[in-house]
């Protein structure tokens, strides 16, 4: 199962640049890092402590250890590094995928029981899994165990992690995969609606969703939010946090939900995506349900937009310059376009006359590009150079290396029928644990 094949041995990624209160920014800027916040002075982890009863799931106990085992676990995998602030955080979430594993495994047993059917997984079968967790890993299953031992973790704690979840994947697929049925109208209705999308701006974001009724209300959610975003600014990798935190669909996929439009996520993520620069991680965002945080990865305009890569080749000139000095300039601009013969050669032919600086300028929209370049941008054809064009700081001749229409192709049927039937199943999944935790008897120590 794809939702756990996270990476055991996380290691630190970039720190992300993190959105404050919206604004509008201006695309071109580049995003400045925070600085990161100051570590702790010693390493923080859960602490070793005497045997007890950490929480009872209808019968069934959780111990103090397995409790400690398992943040132990949930600290190697996330990646987030532990202190006094994020530690019950950890034993909060730690604690709330045991009681979720043994209410899973619970209703499993009953249900193999009445059905005389196998669902939960075999040694054998974890064994496999493990192996090729190992793998991805570049480890033996030995050498991957050896690994957790090191960092306090024995191997049971992984196994049962390992048995509940592909169990439970198991059973669901199988339960209810086979009988959703995703209409023609149902398909239909979301082309429509993504073509509808594909004049409209487009963001490849990944996500942390905090289920508000699985931490135990908005408060803990929000606060739990806060905690995750400060390490992620740290370098905790985005994707190892949405494996083990987030309750959407695509915590399995390292939290990648692709590119969408506005629209497609909750009103509140939407006002924010429109104030985020790529790069840029969002503050915790509230909804109805939970707590968002957002990460831009990356962002393009509608398919209506013009999208064009330029070069130029320019000679600094200060609007006072004289008529004379412009007229200097634009005879040599010329005279270098004269010997220019395409874009892989531009910077190179062109620096070869003094007072003559060559560049990429790289790919933007039209609608974006200063008012003296609109036009050539506009009307040229790629290949093709413009005339020398006179701005408030010198004389450019710019070339159309590029031309295109922003947005991309639209997912196909089939595309579009399992994405449906992924977010149904995720649905009905999450119902299901909801009405498992209403029925149970849970108390917690």
């Amino acid at each position: 199962g794809a939702a756990i094949r996270a990476l055991l041995l996380a290691t630190a990624a970039p720190a992300f640049a993190v959105a404050q209160a919206p604004r509008k920014i201006d695309p071109p800027a580049p995003a400045a890092a925070p600085a990161p916040a100051a570590a702790p002075a010693a390493p923080v982890g859960p602490q070793p402590m005497s045997e007890s009863v950490a929480a009872i799931v209808n019968d069934d106990i959780i111990s103090t250890y397995d409790l400690g085992q398992r943040m132990r676990l949930l600290i190697a995998t996330s990646g987030v590094q532990p202190t006094q602030e994020t530690l019950p955080q950890f034993q909060r979430e730690a604690l709330v995928s045991l009681v979720d594993e043994r209410l899973q495994l619970q209703e499993l047993k009953r249900v193999q029981k009445d059905q005389k059917i196998t669902i939960i997984a075999t040694d054998d079968e974890i064994l496999e899994e493990l192996t090729d967790m190992a793998k991805q890993n570049n480890l033996k299953p030995e050498g991957f165990l050896q690994a957790l031992k090191q960092q306090g973790i024995g191997p049971e704690t992984l196994y049962e992690q390992i048995r509940a979840q592909m169990s439970w994947q198991r059973w669901i697929s199988g339960r209810y995969g086979t009988r959703l049925r995703i209409g023609e109208d149902q398909i239909a209705a979301t082309q429509a609606r993504l073509a509808a999308a594909a004049s409209k701006p487009q963001y490849e974001i990944s996500e942390v969703l905090i289920d508000a009724s699985r931490v135990g209300g908005m408060p803990a959610a929000t606060q739990g939010a806060a905690q995750l975003v400060a390490q992620l600014q740290q370098g905790a990798p985005f994707a190892a946090v949405a494996r083990q935190f987030s309750s959407a669909p695509t915590a399995a996929s390292g939290g990648d939900a692709g590119w969408v439009s506005l629209g497609e996520m909750p009103p509140e993520v939407d006002a924010v995506l429109d104030q985020l620069r790529p790069g840029q991680l969002s503050q915790p965002i509230p909804v109805k349900d939970g707590v968002y945080i957002i990460y831009l990865r990356d962002k393009r305009s509608g398919a209506g937009q013009t999208l064009v890569s330029l070069k130029q080749a320019a000679i600094a000139l200060p609007a006072t310059a004289t008529a004379q000095d412009v007229e200097a300039a634009r005879a040599k601009l010329i005279a270098v376009r004269g010997t220019i013969k395409d874009c892989a050669t531009w910077e190179a032919t062109a620096a070869k006359t003094p007072g003559v600086v060559a560049g990429d300028l790289g790919e933007a929209e039209v609608s974006d590009l200063a008012p003296e370049f609109k036009a050539a941008a506009t009307t040229l054809k790629v290949g093709e150079l413009s005339d020398p064009i006179r701005t408030k700081v010198g004389l450019h001749i710019l070339a159309v290396c590029g031309k295109r229409s922003a947005g991309s192709a639209q997912a196909d049927h089939d595309q579009i029928e399992n994405r449906l039937k992924g977010q149904q199943l995720s649905m009905i999944a999450r119902r299901y644990m909801r009405d498992l935790r209403n029925s149970a008897t849970i108390e917690t120590r």
